[in-house]
């Protein structure tokens, strides 16, 4: 047990674990652990600095969209990733924290957003395995937070997976498309499956004995499931959607087991994983680069929002 959790008062702690157990959600007034609203804003904070950073891979390729129905659905998803973010900050405030406080600690480096979006987009399909791939895991992963312990988080999981499963879909049928198309079509999206699977894979973030969090997680059931149950449900969803299409999965260990219903799978490289989360991936630098420009070219929008604010308060 941690000393933070330690120095809690024994009779609240035990209250809030029971409230937590019975199925009841903790709400932005009640009582709770000082680490669990640090583990929550973390968790948060993290989630929509992805949504928001998220927009940058596919917002490159809505002026490039193959045609009018391509473009109008790559603009309706990356409008949703950031009422998302939205979605998310607004949670987070419920905790006290100042959104702010959160972009800037995103935009100074100091915050983590998710592995994958420091990866490019070279090719047209990379959209489509985006939505396949990245937001299919993304769902599967926020099925599980729309049963989270903390209130506000969970309902705003609950219209954001209603979202996430259209992206997915339009991703797949980006793909099938291709892979019905020419010999060429097929081979760019056997591409880009190939550079995207594992990255997607290790979007669940590390092994559960590697990972610090998780086990306090899943006590105060912010997470119900772990990193690798959620791995391998998003797994054996895309394996069998990917030998439709007749696409090959880039792991040579991949096998399905008989008796235990599950596709085993082969290592993943956590050292590069750790690497484009520290900052060191192919595209970090310039995902930064470009959301820092965007907060500084918007800087007058917010000046003079606030500005027509405080005149209506004055004349009310």
């Amino acid at each position: 047990m941690s000393k933070e959790i330690q120095n809690e008062d024994p009779k609240k702690l035990a209250e809030f674990e029971a409230k937590i157990n019975s199925g009841e959600k903790i709400e932005p007034k009640d009582w709770m652990p000082e680490l669990y609203r640090k583990q929550l804003i973390r968790m948060m904070s993290q989630h929509a600095h992805s949504e928001v950073v998220g927009m940058l891979p596919e917002g490159n390729w809505i002026t490039r969209a193959p045609s009018l129905r391509r473009k109008l659905i790559l603009l309706a998803k990356v409008q949703d990733e950031a009422g998302h973010g939205l979605y998310l900050y607004n949670s987070a405030e419920t905790l006290g924290v100042d959104r702010g406080e959160l972009i800037n600690q995103l935009l100074q480096g100091k915050a983590k957003y998710s592995n994958i979006f420091n990866y490019p987009t070279l090719t047209w399909a990379d959209i489509g395995v985006i939505g396949w791939f990245v937001d299919g895991a993304a769902m599967v992963n926020q099925t599980m937070l729309a049963k989270c312990s903390y209130g506000p988080y969970s309902r705003a999981m609950l219209r954001i997976t209603k979202e996430e499963a259209f992206h997915n879909r339009q991703g797949y049928e980006l793909i099938a498309q291709l892979c019905a198309g020419t010999p060429e079509q097929k081979q760019m999206a056997q591409d880009s499956v190939n550079r995207w699977w594992f990255p997607s894979l290790m979007m669940f973030g590390p092994p559960d004995a590697q990972s610090p969090n998780s086990e306090i997680l899943m006590r105060w059931k912010i997470k119900t499931e772990s990193n690798d149950q959620l791995r391998q449900r998003f797994i054996n969803m895309t394996v069998p959607q990917a030998i439709a299409r007749g696409l090959t999965l880039p792991d040579p260990d991949l096998k399905f087991n008989p008796e235990t219903k599950n596709w085993e799978y082969g290592k993943l490289n956590w050292d590069e994983f750790y690497a484009v989360v520290n900052g060191k991936g192919i595209c970090n630098k310039e995902r930064m680069e470009a959301r820092i420009n965007a907060h500084e070219n918007g800087r007058w929008v917010r000046e003079a929002a606030l500005t027509y604010s405080l005149k209506r308060q004055t004349v009310n």
